[in-house]
């Protein structure tokens, strides 16, 4: 069939890009149709099929992201902050749906993703999966409902693999955190502590990051009080909850008009 949308992959080396490539091929609502490696790379010019260990599928790794974003539909990016940004401009020059994964995305590079959503969908979001995104909405209700006798914490877990801290997920929770609060995160948010910090400042939202072996994701929201705790967890055991709910924002996205958008929006929470 010719009428499923042609997804591009970014990034088709990557623990995420090979779990997505292995994704699209498996279903039968999409096509690959490109696949991306940054330029030098040993994977260029070889059919991913073949790099990843497998059969032929017909799709050669490029690093030309103008020439298979102008064959796509929609493209699927779970990358760094700069090739992200870059990918933004060119998928909306290309009117392609962009779902964007990536993390550590810096206030300049959000405003340029912005811009970008003025002529194409983007769907951005730390996590790609429906448990996680229960667990925000959950978050904003608890932390509207308690006041500032409970503490809040962030505590997440990833591979040692992982080059930002907090994650995205743990930022999305901090700030679900706070909106619940009714406070902005910047103002209260409390990353770093390390040394001789003195007690805890009521009202701060803290976060703590763990990294080892091959964790895939786990995220705990902590609200502590005197006498008692509430936690809510979510744990990820394998990366193909966000492949296929990244999948899922990229076939959403078709029909919808240009602008930014969330994993809220692509689940209807």
């Amino acid at each position: 069939m010719t009428d499923r949308p042609g997804i591009v992959i970014t990034g088709a080396s990557g623990r995420m890009g090979q779990m997505l490539i292995k994704t699209v091929l498996a279903s039968d609502k999409c096509r690959l149709v490109g696949v991306l490696e940054r330029t030098g790379h040993d994977w260029i010019g070889q059919d991913i099929g073949t790099a990843t260990g497998g059969q032929p599928v017909g799709v050669a790794v490029t690093d030309d992201a103008v020439e298979v974003f102008a064959k796509a539909q929609a493209v699927i990016d779970f990358t760094a902050p700069a090739a992200t940004v870059g990918f933004a401009g060119l998928a909306a020059q290309a009117r392609a749906v962009h779902v964007i994964g990536t993390t550590g995305l810096s206030d300049d590079d959000l405003k340029a993703i912005n811009a970008a959503a003025r002529h194409a969908v983007i769907v951005r979001a730390g996590n790609m999966s429906l448990g996680v995104n229960l667990l925000v909405q959950l978050t904003k209700k608890v932390a509207a409902a308690l006041d500032e006798d409970f503490d809040i914490e962030i505590i997440e877990a990833h591979h040692n693999q992982k080059v930002d801290a907090p994650s995205g997920t743990a930022l999305m929770l901090g700030e679900a955190a706070a909106e619940g609060r009714g406070v902005d995160l910047k103002d209260v948010s409390d990353s770093g502590r390390d040394g001789i910090t003195g007690a805890r400042k009521r009202g701060d939202i803290g976060f703590s990051a763990i990294r080892g072996g091959d964790i895939v994701g786990e995220h705990d929201v902590l609200f502590a009080a005197a006498g008692e705790r509430i936690v809510l967890r979510h744990l990820a055991t394998d990366r193909a909850i966000f492949a296929r709910g990244a999948l899922k924002a990229a076939l959403w996205g078709q029909d919808k008009a240009p602008g930014e958008y969330d994993m809220m929006d692509v689940l209807g929470i």
